[in-house]
């Protein structure tokens, strides 16, 4: 049945290879550029906020200085490096609207020039989106003082586009690029009116994306964060374009923004960054803070988890637990396996980390940092608790999906004056070694302490196992192991440090590497393993203020 299920995907990736290769073929003829070009719009009706941009791009600081570059050479300088950084045009939030709108018309003339036409890269979903959102959010000031001509061309274009994305949309399953190219559609719609149609379309798809791909609490199913703050920044984008334009505001966004707000707020962790879990990556969350300082939740919308999350925090302790099973297989691309995986945090320091995605240094470190071990959990026999896909041909076509699945249960959640915290099982070391996971995590109020209870639960005797509990720490912070063997002191300045205990048990240090920013760094593991056959076993360990 595996056998044939495999084959089967297998066999619907070379038909949708294939329907791709004839349809770029088709895409780079006359006949299909001509397909595209339909009424010109006369005018602009509106000018959106071009400071919207910002909460997409990914340019923060001066990348190019417009001024200091000839128009002329602007598409052969760059020439063997960020070319489709260029061609997004994202880097239109960095101009000096002041100074630079002559220079900025000319290099848009010359690319409409050279790239009119379909071209497979620069005609690429992710990039076309961008640019013409970036040109619509900048329309002002690329079309002031513009010729007749020049504009006529500018609106050509950019409908053109647009009407690739409209022809195409149905075939796009990716939801990142599916959620651009809605937004680029409903901007469209808003900003020329002969082209309305655009913004029912976007806004109805919209509509459906928001069903399809968030839970009830507004959080995506992938259980990525990084997903979450990614369709959050498009959301944000088409719901201030239509308020701003006076439009009727749909009812289902405003719900799935305010949503979106609450999960930002629950989630957001001392370093202003999402926790490392399933997809997580450092992510700076600064572009919601306008966002937040407005949004107000009440009491009815108070959470314990969210996503999968459950969050627990003192005046100044936070603790981050992964009490979610691993998403249905259509949504678990940017899945972790790292169910009862944790991250803590004293006096806004990240004290015990996962190791991040991975996906923003290569593929090989993406992959690695899908195994257990790179989370901060229980490992057995060096496995890795959900396997992944390794075909590479289903994997380029639907993504690095999961294979197998389990569950977690049982979850009791603790909340009193003294101790906060939870506990939950799961299920996924049953089938090969008759194993349940079960893990109880607690912040000590007035102590200011972690404190942790890890259970290995053997529904039958007879199968040895060797298990690793791994603590995977913070690579800015050192560690050294204590004389007594079973402690470890975490050093967080030159007068602070915190000490991890283990009780009964002796603590070994290992290298590690965290894969959350754009290269990887080495860090230190604190560990705790062991052989167990014909019994339970529970192993009771702490992280408090060294005194």
């Amino acid at each position: 049945m595996f056998g044939l299920k495999v084959a089967y995907f297998y066999f619907v990736a070379i038909q949708i290879t294939l329907i791709k290769f004839f349809k770029k073929i088709y895409f780079s003829t006359n006949a299909y550029n001509k397909s595209l070009i339909s009424k010109i719009p006369t005018q602009v009706y509106f000018n959106p906020n071009p400071f919207l941009l910002s909460i997409i791009s990914p340019y923060k600081k001066k990348l190019f200085k417009i001024n200091d570059i000839n128009p002329n050479n602007f598409w052969l300088e760059n020439k063997d490096k960020n070319t489709l950084d260029q061609h997004n045009f994202l880097w239109l939030n960095l101009i000096d609207r002041k100074i630079d709108g002559k220079n900025i018309q000319k290099i848009i003339y010359l690319w409409m020039l050279k790239y009119s036409n379909f071209k497979r890269k620069i005609w690429e979903t992710s990039t076309l989106s961008s640019r013409v959102i970036s040109w619509m959010l900048n329309i002002d000031i690329i079309i002031n003082n513009g010729t007749f001509d020049f504009k006529k061309t500018l609106f050509q274009n950019i409908i053109c586009q647009c009407n690739h994305l409209k022809k195409n949309i149905k075939f796009e399953k990716d939801p990142i690029k599916r959620i651009e190219v809605l937004s680029a559609l409903t901007l469209s719609g808003i900003i020329f009116k002969e082209y309305e149609e655009n913004y029912k379309i976007g806004v109805k798809e919209l509509e459906k994306f928001v069903k399809n791909y968030f839970d009830k609490d507004g959080f995506p199913l992938t259980r990525s964060p990084n997903d979450h703050i990614y369709f959050t920044k498009y959301l944000i984008l088409c719901h201030e374009s239509i308020k701003d334009a006076q439009h009727y505001m749909p009812e289902f966004l405003d719900d799935i923004i305010r949503k979106n707000l609450r999960c930002i707020k629950f989630l957001k962790a001392p370093n202003n960054q999402f926790p490392l879990f399933n997809g997580g990556s450092e992510n700076k969350l600064d572009n919601f803070d306008k966002y937040l300082e407005d949004f107000k939740s009440s009491k009815k919308d108070a959470k314990d988890v969210i996503g999968g999350i459950f969050h627990a925090k003192t005046k100044n302790q936070n603790l981050y637990f992964d009490v979610g099973g691993p998403p249905e297989k259509a949504f678990s691309k940017n899945y972790q396996s790292g169910p009862l995986s944790f991250e803590y945090f004293i006096d806004g320091i990240k004290i015990v980390t996962n190791c991040g995605f991975g996906d923003k240094i290569s593929r090989k470190a993406e992959l690695l940092s899908r195994l257990t071990a790179s989370q901060s959990t229980l490992t057995i026999n060096d496995t890795t608790i959900t396997k992944f896909e390794r075909n590479k041909l289903i994997n380029r076509t639907f993504g690095n999906s999961i294979k197998n699945t389990f569950k977690t249960t049982e979850l009791k959640i603790k909340n009193d004056k003294d101790v906060i915290g939870s506990s939950i099982s799961h299920n996924g070391y049953e089938k090969d070694f008759n194993c349940i996971h079960k893990r109880e995590i607690y912040l000590d109020v007035g102590k200011n302490k972690l404190q942790g209870i890890d259970h290995i639960l053997k529904k039958s005797d007879g199968t040895p196992i060797r298990y690793v509990f791994r603590f995977h720490l913070n690579p800015k912070l050192s560690v050294v192991k204590t004389m007594s063997g079973n402690s470890a002191l975490i050093q967080l300045s030159k007068n602070k440090s915190l000490i991890f205990t283990v009780k009964d048990e002796n603590i070994e240090l290992e290298k590690s590497v965290y894969l959350g920013g754009k290269k990887m760094l080495d860090n230190t593991c604190i560990t705790i393993s062991g052989n167990l056959v014909n019994k339970n076993k529970s192993f009771n360990w702490e992280i408090k203020k060294k005194i």
